[in-house]
């Protein structure tokens, strides 16, 4: 087609038109046309693609091969839910003595798949640690009568099933919990703790009333719709079946210059090349299922608006109380500044709603690690290429790692090895660090927490159940009375977001000249430069279109808080639904019950007996933590080099027996420092001097890994050694001489060496400061090697 348009002569063009605009204009219009044409062909395949995918049985964007391994249609209360295994693909060595890893997708109006959505995925990052993977999904349409009890007690028998399948392995499986499946594990290892290894739950709402003012608009949504009503309501029209587009016309609408302008136009700025990654995310995104009407009513009246999961409110129907405190494997919650779906205080707030303080963690022996992303988006937490390749890369390599960590509150951070002085310390480009955190300053820097907020959502609670009890007085048996199955299925394919993927495929006979047409203009392309003054004024007023958008949607946000506080902060509304009174505290902190209480209390008195109790292993590693204790931060390295030197101490040992002594004695150190450490040179009796010595060495060892000691450690670190010289002294005297004058040397020589360097760095100072030549700077950058990183000391890859 293009070929046939007459060009005209270069000269006659410069004459003609001297400052190149109109050919400018003629390159532009072309090119205008031309993707035009190939991006309503690319609409027209994801409509294609959209029909193709929803008319199959278990639709899914998995991508990997699998295989079912249980189905929840099976068990004896039937679930749409289903337990596969992830088959390797080429080149990929699995170790069957490894941790399974277990990643269960959101129901959210999705369909499953997105946690193994491309190789930089989830699933792509443990398959390459060698982990046996599993995925935990579901299919379009709900068994009759499904519960959300129900689907818990699915993935607590699809757990034990994982565990079954792998005798070899002494490790319990690693859960990974995206969005709504992150709450949804968080109850399943509350009511079955055995069950789950280390937990991560990535963009999960935990605490729904939590957020900051001016952000975190969805937590509004309920108050602004009187309440859950609504929800029922429209699983009435679809004869008990909620649609799952609502939800995703729900996420839609929180970014509108996205939804309705930037990723299309990133499409059409970049058709010759934005084509099939459009396409791949586009059949997730238009894959919706549908909810049971009960499930979506408990999760809205329980959860979005009744904020009962963080408080330790729900309870099953068979009486067991749904507590997230009885959670004792570690979690590890991951969220980001950027998601205004999941925000951090509603990822993190569970944390403040169950504890009074970073004792209170510890007495319940919970461990807590938080990550917090600076900008990615809500799918960019578990889909994002480069969030893979960092985060979940470096939470999967150190997941042995957090589940030795004592117990208490940390904050993670992913460092580059680029970025560090250390470099030739590391094994990998990134390093993980956790630095121990307390309540308060957790409320400081991420929950912005505000009390006078929990009276209006409670004052929210309340009206929708006054809502909901007349909507299902007065309307809700007309509606059911006229409403038919057939004319359900009709609401639910005249959606407008259902519609949009059918008007644009192949069944639509208006697109049937595209393929065509697309053909003749993939054969003689004629894209443009970036530079054409056309093409830049397009990006201008696409860049102004976007901005416009965003200045709307923060007006329009904005105008739904401030009537979202206004209504529901009116004190006389507050009193008329039972909530007036200052002294009225709506977020109540779960209390501690008696059995706990008397658990803790035997737990503390049995681990007071156990102070003077062990040998050489409980006297080393009940030193590491007392300095590692005084350290700001700890990673990866102590962990590594103190679980070889046991495995040195105690070739025999296994990583449970390794990390069940960690814990034990962080545990006497918490609640007994100064007689546990008195109580070293006791647990060394019996050892020769050389084997302390030894001792004292492997010490040295672990805590050299992560570079110099900080002064808090060090002067811990003094007393260690003045412990272990008590114990050489008990020793045989020749072979105590000895040893004393070794560790006489020792503590010279890192003296002089200290004060060495104290000089040095204040003669520097003092100095002015010297050029380096080029040859100089350049000798002391780290090397690159082929994209390897290069050790300085020994100049081979590491």
């Amino acid at each position: 087609m293009n070929s046939l348009m007459p060009t005209p002569p270069t000269e006659a063009l410069s004459f003609l038109d001297p400052f190149g605009i109109g050919r400018a204009a003629f390159d532009y219009w072309r090119d205008a046309v031309e993707r035009s044409v190939l991006y309503m062909d690319v609409m027209r395949e994801r409509g294609n693609q959209y029909l193709e995918h929803i008319e199959k049985t278990k639709p899914n964007v998995l991508g990997f091969d699998a295989e079912v391994v249980m189905d929840g249609r099976a068990l004896p209360r039937p679930v749409n839910y289903e337990l596969m295994k992830i088959l390797p693909p080429a080149g990929v060595e699995i170790d069957p003595r490894s941790r399974p890893f277990v990643v269960v997708d959101p129901r959210a109006g999705h369909g499953p798949g997105i946690g193994g959505f491309k190789p930089d995925s989830e699933i792509g990052v443990a398959l390459r640690a060698g982990h046996p993977c599993y995925f935990i999904g579901f299919l379009p349409y709900p068994e009759p009568g499904q519960t959300v009890e129900d689907v818990v007690e699915a993935e607590i028998a699809f757990l034990r099933r994982v565990v079954e399948l792998h005798p070899e392995s002494c490790e319990k499986p690693m859960v990974v919990g995206n969005c709504q499946a992150g709450w949804q594990i968080m109850m399943a290892a509350s009511l079955e703790p055995d069950a789950f290894g280390p937990i991560l739950i990535a963009g999960a709402p935990l605490s729904y009333w939590a957020g900051e003012r001016g952000r975190a608009p969805m937590r509004y949504t309920g108050g602004m719709t009187g309440g859950s009503w609504m929800t029922t309501l429209a699983s009435d029209l679809g004869s008990g079946l909620f649609d799952g587009a609502l939800l995703v016309q729900n996420f839609e609408r929180l970014n509108p210059a996205n939804t309705w302008w930037d990723k299309q136009y990133r499409l059409y700025a970049n058709v010759d090349s934005e084509a099939e990654r459009y396409l791949n995310f586009e059949r997730w995104w238009g894959g919706h299922v549908v909810l049971g009407g009960e499930e979506i009513q408990y999760i809205v009246d329980n959860l979005f608006i009744g904020n009962r999961l963080s408080t330790a409110q729900l309870v099953t129907s068979d009486g067991r109380r749904i507590d997230l405190r009885n959670v004792r494997s570690p979690v590890v919650v991951f969220c980001s500044q950027g998601d205004d779906i999941t925000p951090p205080p509603q990822a993190l707030g569970w944390v403040r709603d169950l504890y009074d303080g970073i004792d209170d963690i510890i007495a319940n022996e919970q461990t807590i690690v938080y990550c917090v992303h600076d900008s990615t988006g809500h799918l960019g937490i578990f889909v994002s290429s480069s969030v893979s390749r960092k985060e979940h890369a470096e939470f999967t390599a150190n997941i042995d790692y957090i589940d030795v960590l004592p117990p208490g509150l940390y904050e993670t951070s992913v460092t580059s090895a680029a970025e560090r002085d250390d470099a030739e310390l590391l094994e990998r480009d990134y390093l993980l660090e956790f630095k121990p955190r307390s309540i308060e300053g957790l409320n400081r820097d991420v929950l912005h927490h505000r009390e006078d907020d929990d009276t209006r959502f409670a004052t929210v609670a309340r009206i929708s159940e006054i809502n909901l009890g007349l909507y299902r007085l007065f309307w809700q048996p007309w509606i059911r009375a006229v409403m038919t199955s057939e004319a359900s299925r009709l609401i639910r394919r005249l959606h407008p977001i259902r519609l949009g993927y059918k008007l644009l495929s192949d069944r639509n006979p208006l697109s049937v000249p595209l393929p065509v047409l697309a053909d003749w203009v993939r054969q003689d392309r004629h894209p443009i430069d970036e530079n054409n003054l056309f093409r830049t004024l397009e990006k201008t007023v696409s860049s102004q279109i976007s901005h416009g958008l965003d200045t709307w949607r923060e007006i329009r946000d904005q105008s739904i808080e401030q009537a979202f506080l206004t209504v529901y902060g009116q004190p006389l509304l507050q009193t008329m639904v039972g909530l007036g009174g200052d002294a009225h505290v709506h977020r109540r902190r779960p209390g501690s019950e008696p059995e706990h209480r008397r658990f803790i209390e035997r737990r503390q008195d049995e681990l007071r007996h156990r102070v003077a109790e062990g040998g050489s292993h409980e006297a080393v590693m009940r030193s590491v933590i007392h300095v590692l204790g005084g350290s700001p931060t700890t990673d990866e390295r102590n962990f590594k080099r103190l679980r070889a030197s046991r495995a040195e101490l105690e070739p025999s040992s296994s990583l449970a027996d390794f990390k069940h002594l960690v814990r034990e004695q962080f545990f006497i150190l918490k609640l007994h420092r100064e007689e546990a450490l008195d109580a070293i040179p006791a647990l060394l009796k019996g050892e020769s001097a050389e084997a302390i010595r030894d001792y004292l060495a492997h010490i040295d060892h672990v805590l050299a890994a992560s570079g110099e000691l900080s002064e808090r450690s060090s002067k811990r670190y003094e007393h260690i050694r003045a412990l272990f010289a008590q114990a050489i002294e008990r020793a045989d005297p020749a072979e105590r001489r000895q040893a004393l004058a070794d560790l006489h040397d020792r503590v010279e020589r890192g003296a002089k060496a200290e004060v060495a360097a104290r000089d040095e760095v204040e003669r520097l100072l003092a100095a002015p400061p010297a050029r380096k030549s080029a040859a100089e700077s350049k000798e002391h950058q780290p090397r690159r090697n082929g994209g390897k990183r290069t050790s300085r000391r020994s100049g081979k890859k590491d």
